[in-house]
This record gives C-alpha cells, sequence and structure tokens, in this order.
C-alpha cells in the first residue's frame, strides 16, 4: 500500500469525526483543521520525490479559497459591486449594439386574454408544439393550463435538413397536433406565437430575418436574411395550414410573459442554467433612440414600456471580483472578455472553475493523495452537476458524493471522505459567489427599472400616467419569474440568491425601495406558456392581422 494512503487509513476515524462534527454546525474549514493530517506527517509518509510540491495544508489552502471567493462580497463588498454594475446597465442602455436590446414586445398581459392559443418552442434539441388555454387572471381555476402538446426530438438527422425542409418538418407536427385537437377552425388565419431560441434580426412583433443557428442545423442554408414567419407561413400551406407568426420571443421574454399573466408584479424573466441571461420590461425612455432601429411611427405611439434582452452575461467588465482560477478560464477561453459575469455565474462555468481550484490544491496542498484524476486534466471536464450532487450529500460519510465524484473521476489513490469533504468546500465557495453576484445583478436591475421609471415620469410631465402604471410613491413588490436548472435544482441556490436579494434590498438608500420586496417565482414551462400569452397580448390588442 501506497505510504500516504496509509496514513489516509489510519486517521480514518479521526476523519470521520470531523465530517460529524461539521453537520453539528462547524464550517467545512473547522471540521477540516480539526482533523486534517499535519504538514509533517505529509512529509513523513509522501514518497520524498513528491514533498517539494507540497507548499501548504489543505487548511491553508482552503482557507485562501474562501477568503478569494467570498470576501468580496461579503459587507459592502456586494453592494458596491451593485452599484458598479448599475452604472454599466445605464452605460449600456445607450451605446452597446449587443446588449440592452429593446424588443418589440412592449406589452405585459393585463390577465384578460382569454382563449385558446397555438404557442411553438424551438430548441436545441426539441420541437413542442402545444394548444395553450388561457382563462383570464381572475378565474378560479387554472389561469392557464396546457391543453396539448407534444415533443419532437430534433435528431442529428433532423439538424441536417436543408432549407425548406427543415420547415417543412416543422409544418408536419404542426399540422399533426392541429388536426388531432380539431383547432383549425379556431381562427382563419391561426395566429401562432413562437419561443425561437436562435438568432434572429427581428423587424417587428412577429417578423424575423433569419441569422445562423449554429448547434449543427443547416436550416438556414439558401434562407439566411429571409422573414421567418413568412417561411413558416409557406411550410404551412402547403399542409393546408392558413398560420400567421404573430409573435417571436427569446427565452428570457418567455419567462417574463408566462409568469405575468399570473402575477402581475412580475417585471423580470431570469434564465440560470447552462448559460444565464435576463429580461427586463423598462420605460422606452431608458434606451437610446438609436437602439430601436427603423420602427414605425405607430409602435412610438403605442409603446410607453419595452421588454429588454439584457444579455447579462456580457456585463461586468473591470468590476467581477476574479480570482486567479477565474484567471486561468479566461487566458483559455477563445474569447475571454465577450461574457465575463456569465463565467462567474452559468452552470458551463462552475464545474470549470473547481476543476481549476483541485488542479491547483492536488499539486500544492497534497488533495486526492497528490494525484489528479487522468480525467480531470482535460478542460471543462468537472461537470456542474457533479458539484450538485457533492453538495446535496451532508451526510457524516459523504457516501453519495464520493460515490459522485470517483464515478466520474476515478482517482489513481483512492479518494477519502476528507478529500471530497475539500471538494464540497470548494463548491460551496463557487456556488455561493454566483448566487450572490446574480442576487446583486437582480437588485440591480430593479433599482436602475425604478429610477428609470421616474425620470420618464419627470420627462413627461404633461402627460397622465398611462392605465396600470406602477404607483411609484408606494414600495415596489416585484417578482422574478425564474428558470434554468441551476437556479431550481443546484442545492441551496435559490435560497441564498433570494437571501442576498433581500438584504440588497433593506439596505437600499431610497426609502420607498427598502420597503419593497423582490420575489423569486418559478416558471413552469416558461418557453410554452410564454409563447401563448405573447400571442394573447399581440391578438387582444389586434395587432395579429
Amino acid at each position: 500500500m501506497r505510504p500516504l494512503v496509509s496514513a489516509m487509513t489510519a486517521l480514518k476515524k479521526s476523519l470521520l469525526a470531523a465530517l460529524k462534527s461539521f453537520l453539528r454546525g462547524k464550517s467545512f474549514l473547522q471540521a477540516l483543521f480539526a482533523f486534517w493530517i499535519s504538514p509533517q506527517k505529509l512529509k513523513d509518509h509522501h514518497v520524498s520525490a513528491r514533498t517539494p510540491r507540497i507548499t501548504r495544508t489543505i487548511i491553508e489552502f482552503l482557507r485562501e479559497a474562501e477568503e478569494l471567493f467570498l470576501r468580496p462580497i461579503e459587507g459592502d463588498g456586494l453592494r458596491a459591486f451593485s452599484s458598479d454594475l448599475k452604472a454599466q446597465f445605464r452605460e449600456r442602455l445607450q451605446t452597446h449594439p449587443e446588449c440592452m436590446l429593446p424588443s418589440f414586445n412592449h406589452l405585459l398581459p393585463t390577465g384578460k386574454e382569454i382563449g385558446q392559443f397555438l404557442a411553438l418552442d424551438v430548441g436545441g434539441s426539441t420541437l413542442r408544439v402545444a394548444l395553450v388555454e388561457l382563462r383570464g387572471r381572475e378565474t378560479e381555476e387554472r389561469q392557464c393550463e396546457i391543453v396539448r402538446m407534444i415533443s419532437f426530438k430534433i435528431t442529428p438527422e433532423i439538424k441536417r435538413l436543408e432549407g425548406m425542409a427543415f420547415f417543412d418538418w416543422m409544418a408536419m407536427r404542426i399540422h399533426d397536433v392541429i388536426q388531432k385537437d380539431g383547432a383549425a377552425h379556431l381562427q382563419d388565419p391561426i395566429p401562432m406565437g413562437l419561443a425561437w431560441s436562435f438568432p434572429v434580426e427581428q423587424v417587428s412583433l412577429g417578423g424575423g430575418l433569419l441569422m445562423g443557428m449554429g448547434k449543427g442545423f443547416l436550416a438556414t442554408n439558401g434562407l439566411l436574411g429571409q422573414d421567418l414567419g413568412e417561411i413558416i407561413k409557406f411550410a404551412c400551406q402547403k399542409r393546408g395550414l392558413n398560420v400567421q407568426l404573430a409573435s417571436i420571443i427569446n427565452d428570457s421574454t418567455a419567462t417574463l410573459l408566462s409568469q405575468a399573466y399570473t402575477h402581475a408584479e412580475t417585471r423580470f424573466g431570469l434564465i440560470l442554467g447552462t448559460g444565464t441571461n435576463i429580461a427586463v420590461h423598462l420605460p422606452v425612455s431608458a434606451l437610446s433612440h438609436w437602439k430601436y432601429g427603423t420602427r414605425p411611427k405607430s409602435w412610438f405611439d403605442s409603446a410607453r414600456h419595452v421588454i429588454v434582452n439584457t444579455e447579462l452575461g456580457m456585463f461586468g467588465h473591470d468590476i467581477l471580483p476574479i480570482t486567479r482560477w477565474d484567471e486561468l478560464l479566461n487566458a483559455s477561453h477563445p474569447r475571454p472578455e465577450f461574457q465575463p459575469l456569465e463565467h462567474l455565474l452559468s452552470g458551463y462555468y462552475l464545474g470549470e472553475i473547481c476543476r481549476l481550484a483541485i488542479v491547483e490544491a492536488v499539486e500544492t496542498a497534497g488533495l486526492l493523495g497528490g494525484e489528479l484524476p487522468p480525467s480531470l486534466m482535460a478542460p471543462y471536464s468537472l461537470d456542474t452537476e457533479i458539484l450538485s450532487r457533492i453538495e446535496a450529500d451532508t451526510s457524516s460519510t459523504l457516501e453519495k458524493a464520493l460515490i459522485a465524484f470517483t464515478s466520474a473521476h476515478p482517482c489513481p489513490i483512492p479518494a477519502t471522505p476528507a478529500d471530497i469533504a475539500a471538494i464540497r468546500t470548494l463548491a460551496h465557495c463557487i456556488s455561493r459567489r454566483s448566487a450572490a453576484l446574480l442576487g446583486a445583478s437582480v437588485f440591480s436591475l430593479w433599482e436602475l427599472r425604478h429610477e428609470s421609471t421616474i425620470e420618464q415620469v419627470r420627462e413627461d410631465d404633461d402627460e397622465k400616467p398611462a392605465l396600470g402604471e406602477e404607483n411609484l410613491t408606494a414600495p415596489p413588490l416585484t417578482k422574478v419569474a425564474f428558470t434554468g436548472s441551476v437556479i431550481e435544482h443546484y442545492p441551496g441556490y435559490l435560497t441564498k440568491c433570494q437571501d442576498y436579494i433581500a438584504a440588497l434590498v433593506a439596505g437600499a438608500e431610497n426609502p420607498v425601495l427598502a420597503a419593497g420586496s423582490i420575489e423569486l417565482v418559478p416558471a413552469i414551462e416558461s418557453s410554452i406558456i410564454g409563447a401563448a400569452v405573447a400571442l394573447g397580448c399581440a391578438v387582444h390588442e389586434g395587432q395579429a392581422a
């Protein structure tokens, strides 16, 4: 048996006692500090060729990691970040062509949109076609319900369909759903709402020019720059369906609208899964006029607010609390400056930050017996889902966490519960920082929205507020609709984020805001429901022909 393994085995009882003490209320660091192997024992039991690599104890490493990840978000640090981020939001509302993008959706649902609506959700792996019934916000029944939905897998073969062939396939699926429900009689033409998860240059509420889809799709071959609504209409006509694409929205807008139908206080749609984004309902005057492009005067005559796609991940330049592991990630990233905030928030990157910290801990503090699992040598090999499973295990033995880690990453020297506890500490720091920064992002936008609304009222003091305008003297009680694998499923993430938001609200300088609240609410089936609500708003206002 290797010397270090023998040493670790001999201390098994102490290590288990350390873990039990953690569960009685001590932190990881306190528990590990009391029972981890001393540097002298590492020196005595480690082969001499590796001794120079061990420059500190694992406790010292974890203490520094905790300091680097968490100290910047403690005390006034998070509030200072929030203030700096709000300044970036303001600046880019005026200047940046790739973020703070106004949609054509300026209406929030009144809750009076009633009827059955045909909704489509096209993602990277699935097409979903649904009939959604909206029953009204005041009904005692469920306000909205998916009457029928069929999901169709977008296989690699479907992705390879070129040009109209892909949209013909879509039309066949739409036809199947409509005919099964006898819904073709609903209206003529049948209006549709679409949640489209790919780039599109939107030119109207229901019109958008096709851009490259990526992700292996060939559907845009020969169709780039053509109107998506007309393409779908033409494909459906070949199946005997007279349809009209009346609204196109992205996933964050869909999330906002899906909850705004049932909760009138909803003003934000938040995505946090593999990636992150926020849609926010802002005054039209908050954005520079050039951001709106060449919209008709009639749009500006009817629009007082607009749903804005923030592209949240693109913010944070020069204001983020960066660690050396973040710097390593950026150094190897093909576009290190493109989405700096996303690197610290989203599920795609949290595992990689942890992997980079583990690599250093193995090399300098003897984690995992000083031997890195070969599978962890590759970038992005540590999935955030593994961190989620590790943090979910609160048992004294961390048996489930150990199995989750070692099944994915077999270790040359068997991992111990103490190794997993150390990795759990790193995961905890990284996920907590993410939750804090996301909470600060939501709070910053919330403050900005309130300030922008006041500014608009002052500019338009001769104009009476539109029906349904918020009372700016009353504390705002705002709901943020959310969806995404990280915020929904990562253990403790939602609670942490909500707690950070509550603390920021309570400490707001504006007493009206300090008396307000921000509540994170889940958006179930947000893409389909949101597409139906957007369509309902368009039909209700007579915007669909």
